[in-house]
């Protein structure tokens, strides 16, 4: 019992050491992650276990950390195996793929700008990154300034890709910047739709034409197009783009099920659940309690705001020159982000707070899969501009 006190009043005693509140304040952040993933059920998925890899990695005895998060430590070998070499985005792109239904994108070709307008975030961050070093003690590069601008794109994959080559020492703070805001997507959007939006334009009906199924040799040879156009005039993006285009085309190939379901179930929530533990694990209180990182976030939640800001305000641009019978609700706009598929769904709930019998689903889900589409170009940008 007195070596169980002993361990005890050792381990509290580093919290009131010299630089011990750092660690405190971790903890604390880690216990509000999965406390927001348990009470609120905010993308419990991800926040869960990024809060325990935060709690696991800030442990007050250097021994224990050592353990879990030292040159050895599981956790590090999990991320020199799946995030240093960008094998866990590849894969999680794959079953992301088999999950998207590219139908509505078929029927509605014009949501593929929606996708476009919604990166407007990625390079208002960019900007911003580059305009704080006028008074940061340790100035971003234009390289890191960029991989900061990434996090605008609420796509994790592409966070934790560009953010790995350009931002290796901002790898935490990017990463849990990403993933942390597409978790609270539910609370950074609908203010920012709301504010920009009429109730009478968030009651607009859409048509039906997204009830319509494009014939199956078109949804098998568009993951094939792209992938093949994309290794030609973006191949930096190969690996992202050709990883989705390959989900999809198990997916709707129709004679590969079984890949297919496991893309989409077991293989996402292993990449999910180790994926989400590591970038915790990147959340170490001396890396993280630092000015930039605190910019960085900042940053970040700007980038989510001006994201949402720019679909809607362009679905509202192209409503001035659509008839009365074919106007676009603009809040599918915010779908542009690439929270596949949380924004969609938070936009249906929003239509139907308004209107409990309009459904505009189908053209949110067809606006966030461009969004995917978009925040993977984006990234490819990035990359051949700044490389």
């Amino acid at each position: 019992m007195d070596k169980i006190l002993a361990k005890l009043f050792e381990g509290a005693s580093q919290f009131i050491a010299p630089g011990g509140w750092k660690y405190a304040v971790m903890i604390i952040i880690g216990l509000g992650l999965i406390a927001l993933a348990i009470i609120k059920e905010y993308e419990p998925l991800l926040l869960l276990p990024i809060g325990f890899g935060c709690i696991l990695c800030n442990l007050p005895l250097s021994h224990a950390v050592q353990e879990i998060a030292g040159e050895e430590g599981f956790l590090t070998v999990l991320y020199n195996f799946g995030i240093a070499n960008e094998l866990f985005p590849v894969l999680l792109f794959i079953g992301i793929g088999a999950m998207i239904d590219f139908n509505p994108l078929f029927t509605q070709p014009v949501t593929l700008f929606f996708g476009a307008a919604a990166q407007f975030g990625i390079f208002m961050a960019m900007l911003l990154a580059v305009g704080c070093n006028l008074f940061l003690p340790a100035p971003f590069d234009i390289k890191e300034a960029a991989a900061i601008g990434i996090i605008g794109a609420a796509d994790g994959p592409s966070a934790i890709f560009v953010g790995n080559l350009f931002a290796p020492k901002y790898m935490g703070s990017i990463i849990v910047a990403a993933y942390s805001y597409m978790s609270l997507v539910p609370i950074i959007q609908p203010p920012v739709v709301r504010i920009l939006t009429t109730r009478r334009e968030r009651m607009i009906r859409m048509n039906s034409d997204y009830e319509k199924k494009a014939p199956k040799y078109v949804r098998i040879l568009f993951p094939i197009i792209v992938t093949i156009t994309t290794g030609i005039i973006a191949p930096m993006s190969t690996s992202l783009i050709g990883s989705l285009m390959f989900g999809n085309l198990i997916r709707e190939c129709g004679v590969t099920k079984k890949l297919s379901q496991t893309a989409q179930n077991e293989l996402t929530n292993i990449i999910t659940l180790l994926l989400g533990i590591t970038i915790g694990a990147t959340m170490r209180a001396q890396d993280f309690i630092t000015v930039n990182t605190a910019i960085i976030m900042g940053i970040g939640l700007l980038a989510f705001v001006f994201d949402t800001a720019g679909g809607v305000l362009f679905a509202k641009l192209i409503n001035l020159f659509l008839p009365k019978d074919r106007k676009i609700n603009p809040m599918i706009g915010a779908c542009g982000i690439s929270a596949f598929p949380m924004s969609a769904r938070i936009i249906q709930k929003m239509a139907q707070k308004e209107d409990p019998s309009n459904f505009i689903l189908m053209p949110a889900i067809g606006v966030n899969v461009a969004g995917q589409l978009g925040s993977i170009i984006a990234a490819a940008m990035i990359l051949s501009i700044f490389k």
